[in-house]
């Protein structure tokens, strides 16, 4: 078949990967002729064209910024996605013929883009759903519920579901809501999807000791890392209180690795605060830091404690394919907590909730000899429920083989 993806994140570097560019692998595997279509922020100072990444066409749209920028420019750029995206589309793939169209949320207003493919071509479309918008900007105080720009959002986000054959939910909560939320969707076109990558092997000639010497953290402390995004959804209030809660501990130290809109509210916390135990580091190369992940002894999700959405970070198969266990500190909506349980591989507490918090780390504390053994249960977890292959049969289940 002819595939086409149109996303948002489609990493540059072919030495970086994501849970889209594995997929695509996976069908490009499988015998499929796979096409992408993403953004390219124009902070990269790069035009659109379409270029190959890993052998696979990629047609790179330049675009606003969307990402790690305030809220007027992400709002403004996000409103012009479908243009532009429909308009390179238009440009270069003028006799491009295609059987399924994958797309993925974040953005909500790729309607029109999924529209002009339903009426052009005879294609069945299905929608990635990683992002519920805009009720998870409500949430969090990002957009007014009831406004203007709510209503708005709201009529692209039902448009979007209308004209998706096929919807895959990251997770049985997340699923659940949707249907609750939404009465008006077909329940038989919706499916649970997970998040899913291809597990890798990772080697390393680097020690877990000479990392964390070249970081300054104590060969001998329990050391925490937080990697990814430092956004409004993290709840950084939090993340900040909780990590102040050990400040200048030396049985524990926190890493914090990530960039993002509310990254320099934690570089100003460390700049007044001055912990010994805490270090936040910008962004940096995927095998550098997987580097850092090994070294460490846990990883830490962390989500705003108002959303109401089950979210499932991508974070989680990250820190489970290093075979690392995980300290989830979210809101207590998201079913994260359950997959925790069931994979055995780690731990929650609920986001807000400073005594929680303190006391969980302190069982991490006592029972730090078996965290290895948490770890392997993640990875474990991972090869059998999250390796990409699974997402690749739930799709192509829909089709006569």
């Amino acid at each position: 078949m002819n595939i086409l993806l149109v996303t948002l994140a489609y990493p540059e570097n072919e030495a970086q990967t994501n849970l889209y560019t594995d997929l695509m692998s996976e069908f490009k595997k499988n015998g499929h002729d796979v096409t992408v279509v993403c953004q390219r922020e124009k902070r990269n100072n790069k035009p659109t064209e379409l270029i190959s990444h890993c052998s696979i066409p990629v047609l790179r749209v330049r675009t606003g910024n969307v990402t790690k920028t305030n809220r007027i420019e992400k709002g403004i750029s996000t409103l012009q996605l479908e243009y532009k995206f429909l308009k390179a589309i238009k440009k270069h793939f003028v006799n491009k013929k295609f059987d399924l169209v994958l797309y993925s949320t974040p953005p909500i207003t790729f309607e029109k883009v999924i529209k002009y493919f339903k009426d052009t071509q005879n294609v069945t479309t299905y929608l990635l759903l990683k992002d519920i918008f805009p009720q998870n900007a409500v949430d969090i105080g990002l957009v007014k519920e009831n406004s203007i720009i709510h209503k708005y959002f709201e009529k692209k986000e039902k448009s979007l579901y209308d004209i998706s054959d096929f919807i895959g939910c990251m997770s049985e909560a997340n699923k659940q809501y949707l249907l609750k939320h939404h009465p008006e969707i077909d329940e038989r076109k919706v499916e649970v999807n997970p998040n899913t990558i291809v597990p890798t092997v990772i080697i390393t000639d680097t020690s877990k000791g000479d990392i964390r010497e070249s970081l300054n953290i104590p060969h001998e402390a329990l050391l925490f890392i937080y990697g990814g995004n430092l956004g409004k959804p993290q709840g950084i209030d939090f993340l900040i209180k909780s990590l102040n809660l050990y400040k200048n501990q030396d049985d524990v130290y926190f890493l914090i690795v990530g960039s993002g809109t509310e990254y320099n509210r934690i570089q100003q916390y460390i700049g007044s605060n001055k912990p010994t135990n805490i270090r936040l580091e910008s962004y940096m190369p995927k095998d550098q830091y997987d580097e850092l992940v090994r070294a460490a002894d846990i990883g830490m999700i962390y989500l705003d404690k108002r959303f109401t959405i089950p979210n499932i970070p991508s974070r989680l198969t990250a820190y489970m394919n290093n075979s690392k266990p995980v300290l989830a500190v979210t809101d207590v909506n998201t079913d994260l907590k359950e997959i925790i349980k069931e994979a055995n591989c780690g731990y929650y507490t609920p986001a807000g909730d400073e005594q929680l918090f303190k006391k969980t780390v302190e069982i991490i504390k006592k029972e730090r000899s078996n965290l290895l053994n948490l770890g392997d249960n993640g990875r474990k977890y991972l090869e059998s429920n999250f390796h990409v292959s699974i997402s690749y049969e739930i799709i192509m289940k829909h089709f006569d083989r």
